[in-house]
């Protein structure tokens, strides 16, 4: 059965899980300037107080009032400031959390106080900048939507949404601080939905307004096809047959497909399978040959060699390392 119109957007979006959350708190006072160096994952800003401006590396600074979401779907390198031009007062947003970073990366949330006037009093507020770093190392094609742009922004001002969102963030991290047991996971799900709702308004949102840029949801035949992929990943697809879920003949689907998306149809399959993959190889007690029938191989040993040259481990060793402390 295909997939209706509503379902699409769920099944495309339900890959999009973090293994692990990263959350900050950082009270900043201006002028200041940081460069992220990127992250692996999905980085989500928002902050109260004064606004900020954020420009990815090489793009056009952004401005950012208080409560705007802002999400970088794939961590891409970035700045982040309290004027639109820094100039040369910028500082690595990696010398500043070496400081205050204990254990792994993840293992602790991260709060700090940094600034040009952060020892002493100043009639100027501080901005309180919120982070949250989902953390997902399988991360390619099959997780997160491969058309979004490098930066999304959710403005407070237009979209009812982003007000909830922003509280959301705001106690999700100061929930984090707090280190109660059992608040990495916590985060972690609390992240899962964010991420769910700004890619879903993003992805919801009429081409006009993203400045024309397509996503899979503007294409009814290919959203089907790759709804249907995620459905049922261990079906043995072939081109003919998703073709036939988008309505479509072969070469145009495939044409369509690789222009929306970015890769052949049956890269994003394989992709998809890998990460579903991963993440069933993290729950306990799971049982490799179990894992590749639900991915679509028809053996153990063909999934252990197709799963070694996707992610660069075996999936013995990746769930040794998954179950690790």
């Amino acid at each position: 059965m295909n997939p209706g119109p509503h379902d699409v957007l769920s099944r495309i979006l339900s890959a999009c899980k973090a293994e692990r959350a990263v959350t900050a708190s950082f009270r900043l006072h201006a002028p200041w300037a940081l460069h992220s160096a990127g992250t692996e994952g999905a980085l989500i800003r928002m902050c109260t107080g004064p606004g900020y401006w954020i420009c990815p590396d090489g793009g056009t600074p952004v401005e950012i009032a208080p409560r705007d979401i802002v999400m970088l779907p794939r961590g891409t390198p970035h700045t982040v400031s309290s004027t639109r031009d820094p100039g040369d007062r910028v500082v690595p947003f990696a010398d500043l959390l070496k400081a205050h970073m204990i254990g792994r990366h993840g293992d602790h949330p991260i709060e700090l106080t940094y600034g040009a006037d952060s020892k002493g009093s100043t009639d100027t507020p501080p901005t309180q900048l919120f982070s949250l770093h989902l953390w997902m190392p399988a991360l390619d094609v099959g997780t997160i939507p491969a058309e979004l742009p490098p930066l999304i922004v959710l403005r407070a001002d237009e979209l009812a949404l982003a007000h909830t969102l922003a509280n959301t963030m705001e106690l999700l991290v100061q929930d984090s601080l707090a280190q109660r047991p059992g608040w990495q996971l916590s985060a972690a799900r609390m992240g899962d939905l964010l991420l769910v709702h700004i890619l879903g308004e993003y992805l919801r949102t009429p081409a006009t307004a993203r400045q024309g840029t397509p996503n899979v949801l503007d294409d009814p035949g290919i959203a089907r096809a790759v709804a249907a992929m995620q459905e049922e990943p261990q079906r043995g697809w072939s081109i003919a047959q998703l073709a036939a879920v988008a309505y479509l003949s072969r070469t145009v689907f495939v044409d369509r497909f690789r222009a929306l998306l970015g890769v052949p149809p049956m890269q994003y399959l394989s992709a998809y399978r890998m990460n579903l993959a991963a993440e069933r190889l993290r729950q306990p007690r799971a049982r490799i040959a179990d894992v590749a029938e639900a991915t679509g191989y028809t053996s153990e040993k063909a999934f252990s060699r197709a799963f070694q040259r996707w992610i660069g481990v075996s999936p013995t060793q990746y769930q040794r390392d998954a179950s690790a402390p």
